[in-house]
């Protein structure tokens, strides 16, 4: 009897899930309260409650949601590129832009957060929780990009952490270009091809600073 009362709370979790991406991307999220989501799930706001504290709560819980399978993939290929740094950079940034081209779930969180999220001050809690996810990512990045350093793919004048505040705003500008208009450009292709020219660019950084240094004149020298 415990097991199918567990069973039914994870299946009415889930129920409001579905119904608070629905109304999510189709009202936004200031503009959608508990009730909405309650009635769009067919049960009650007490049911909501039950569950989520506030659409903070809900917003966490589908970051969540999207981010397990995605996390479960990274993690593989963390083990395959263990040796190589900039690869593992590339096909992590590559995968998850595929399962936001390709899977519902993951395009609409980015949906969510990207267009139908305004960060007023009822928001407040959902722009925190947004933020410290954001930032424990780029910490991340940041440290793969110092790999790729250490590991000699990559010239010591890179800065670690403004490659990795680089990489997440060509990111963040695909997704967002191609959420308002999917009509208009293959996004794995751009991102493909924009990713691997910005890696390239990091490669030849140093040679860059270093051309445009202007030379000593002989008295100088």
């Amino acid at each position: 009897m415990a097991r199918k009362t567990k069973e039914e709370a994870l299946a009415t979790r889930c129920q409001l899930l579905d119904a608070a991406q629905s109304v999510f991307c189709e009202r936004g999220v200031s503009h959608t309260s508990l009730h909405e989501v309650a009635t769009a799930a067919g049960l009650t706001r007490g049911a909501v409650y039950w569950h989520f504290e506030n659409k903070a709560d809900l917003l966490a819980a589908l970051w969540e949601r999207a981010s397990l399978p995605i996390d479960a993939t990274l993690e593989e290929l963390d083990q395959k590129y263990a040796a190589d740094p900039l690869a593992r950079i590339y096909h992590k940034t590559i995968t998850v832009i595929r399962r936001i081209a390709t899977e519902e779930q993951a395009r609409a969180l980015m949906s969510i957060i990207l267009l139908k999220c305004e960060y007023v001050l009822e928001t407040e809690a959902v722009r925190l929780h947004l933020v410290e996810a954001r930032e424990h990512c780029m910490a991340k990045s940041a440290a793969e990009f110092q790999a790729a350093i250490d590991a000699g793919q990559l010239p010591a004048a890179v800065d670690p952490h403004t490659a990795a505040l680089g990489m997440f705003a060509i990111f963040d500008g695909a997704c967002f270009h191609w959420l308002m208009a999917p009509e208009r450009f293959d996004l794995m292709q751009l991102a493909e091809q924009t990713f691997s020219a910005y890696l390239e660019g990091l490669k030849s950084c140093a040679r860059t600073a270093s051309a445009s240094k202007p030379k000593k004149s002989p008295k100088e020298a």
